[in-house]
C-alpha cells in the first residue's frame, strides 16, 4: 500500500504537477503587487470557466460555506424559498437555508432520479401570492451521481424577481454550466474538484438580479458579505478584505490557466467521453447504473453494487491492494452504492486502472464475470 492514491472520487480529485509547483513556493504577502497580480488574473479567468461577464469572489472556505454565503446574501430571514432536492447536497441546502430562519418548501426527489422541470414549474405557478423568492439546487448531486437539467429551469426564473441559486461545487469546469446565457443569479463553487486545486477555497458568482437582491438582504453577515468582497476587486475597498489562503489562490490561477489553455469545449467533452466510458465498464461487468442512464453525471458514475457482495470491502480493497481510491454510498445508500469519480486532472490511462482494480477486487469479493470485460470495454471507448 502506498501512501499516494489515484484518486477517483467526487472530491478531492488529483492536482496537476504544474498546480503542486506552484503551492510549494515559498508564501509571499497578499499586500503586495505580486499577490494582487495573480489574483487580478483569477478573477477573470474565473468569468470565462463561469461564462458570466459578472464578479467572481474568493472565500477561503469550503463549498459548504459558499453555499451559506449565497443563503445570508440574498434573503432576509422569513423569505420562503423552494429547495430541490436530489440527494445529500440537496439536503444540506435546505438545511441552511432553514438554519438562517427561511421558511423552506422542499421539493425531495427520489434518490437516484433528477428533478422534473415541470415539477418545479407547477410548484411556481401554483405560488400565486409570490410568496417563494428563490429556488435552491444542485446542479450535479454527485450523493447521486445525478446531473439537473439546470438550463430548464433558468427559464422558470428568468424575468421574474424570484433567484435561482445553483450548487456547482462538483460541476463547474466539468459539465456545461452556462450562468449567464441560462438566466442564473447565484452560482457557487469549490476548489477540490473539476476545478483541479485542493480543498480549502469557495468561489460565488451574482447576476445583476442578485446583486439588487443583496441590497435588500437583512440576514447577518460579516465574513461572508458578498459586497465587501466585490468592492475589493473592484479597487473600491481593501481587497482582499481578509487574509486569504495565498497558496492555494496562486494555485488556483494555475489550474484555471490549464483549464483554459485545454478549452472549456474540450475539457467537457473529456469528461463526457470518460463518462460514456465509465458506463460501458459497468455493463461490461453485469451491473447497473444507479439513475437512468439519461440523467447519469459526467463526472461521477453511480453503481449498484452485485447481489451477495459486501461493496464496502471491494473499495477497501482497491484502495489498500491497489492504491486506487473510490468511494460507497451516503447516508441510507452507505453499503448499498460504488461511487467512482472521473472529474477534473484525470486521463483514460487512469479510467482504465480504475476498473482494473475493481475487477480484482470484485474476483476477490466471489462475484464471476469475464475476466478484462470492463478493461476492455473502456480501453476501446477512450481510444482515440
Amino acid at each position: 500500500m502506498s501512501d499516494e492514491k489515484l484518486l477517483m472520487t467526487p472530491g478531492p480529485t488529483m492536482i496537476p504537477t504544474r498546480v503542486l509547483e506552484v503551492m510549494r513556493r515559498q508564501i509571499i504577502h497578499h499586500r503586495t503587487e505580486n499577490y494582487e497580480r495573480g489574483f487580478d488574473e483569477l478573477c477573470e479567468n474565473l468569468k470565462i470557466v463561469f461564462q458570466t461577464k459578472n464578479t467572481v469572489m474568493t472565500f477561503v472556505s469550503s463549498g459548504t460555506g459558499s453555499m451559506e454565503a449565497a443563503i445570508v446574501n440574498m434573503f432576509s430571514p422569513g423569505d420562503k424559498v423552494l429547495a430541490v432536492s436530489v440527494g445529500a447536497f440537496g439536503d444540506r441546502f435546505a438545511d441552511i437555508a432553514s438554519i438562517f430562519g427561511l421558511e423552506v418548501q422542499k421539493l425531495a426527489v427520489k434518490w437516484g432520479e433528477a428533478a422534473d422541470p415541470a415539477e418545479i414549474a407547477a410548484i411556481l405557478d401554483g405560488d400565486r401570492e409570490r410568496k417563494i423568492k428563490g429556488v435552491l439546487i444542485t446542479h450535479n448531486e454527485t450523493s447521486t451521481g445525478v446531473t439537473n437539467d439546470i438550463a430548464a429551469v433558468g427559464k422558470l426564473t428568468a424575468g421574474t424577481e424570484r433567484l435561482l441559486i445553483v450548487d456547482a461545487i462538483s460541476s463547474l469546469a466539468g459539465l456545461e454550466l452556462k450562468m449567464d446565457e441560462w438566466g442564473l443569479d447565484v452560482v457557487v463553487t469549490g476548489s477540490q474538484k473539476a476545478l483541479m486545486n485542493a480543498p480549502g477555497l469557495a468561489f460565488a458568482a451574482v447576476s445583476e438580479k442578485g446583486w439588487a437582491a443583496r441590497e435588500k438582504s437583512s440576514l447577518p453577515k460579516f465574513y461572508w458579505d458578498f459586497k465587501k468582497y466585490r468592492n475589493g476587486i473592484l479597487k473600491q475597498s481593501e481587497n482582499p478584505p481578509y487574509t486569504p489562503a495565498i497558496s492555494l489562490v496562486l494555485a488556483q490561477n494555475e489550474a484555471v490557466k490549464m483549464i483554459l489553455e485545454e478549452g472549456l469545449e474540450n475539457v467537457f467533452a473529456r469528461h463526457k467521453k470518460h463518462a460514456l466510458a465509465a458506463q460501458q465498464g459497468v455493463a461490461a461487468l453485469g451491473l447497473k447504473l444507479f439513475p437512468k442512464q439519461k440523467d447519469s453525471s459526467y463526472v461521477i458514475t453511480a453503481v449498484l453494487p452485485p447481489d451477495g457482495v459486501e461493496i464496502g470491502k471491494v473499495i477497501k480493497d482497491m484502495n489498500v491492494s491497489f492504491d486506487v481510491m473510490v468511494v460507497g454510498g451516503q447516508k441510507h445508500l452507505k453499503g448499498k452504492l460504488l461511487r467512482i469519480g472521473h472529474c477534473g486532472y484525470f486521463n483514460r490511462f487512469d479510467l482504465i486502472k480504475t476498473f482494473s482494480a475493481l475487477e480484482l477486487s470484485l474476483q476477490k469479493a466471489g462475484y464471476a464475470f469475464e475476466p478484462g470485460a470492463s478493461v476492455a470495454a473502456v480501453q476501446k471507448a477512450v481510444a482515440d
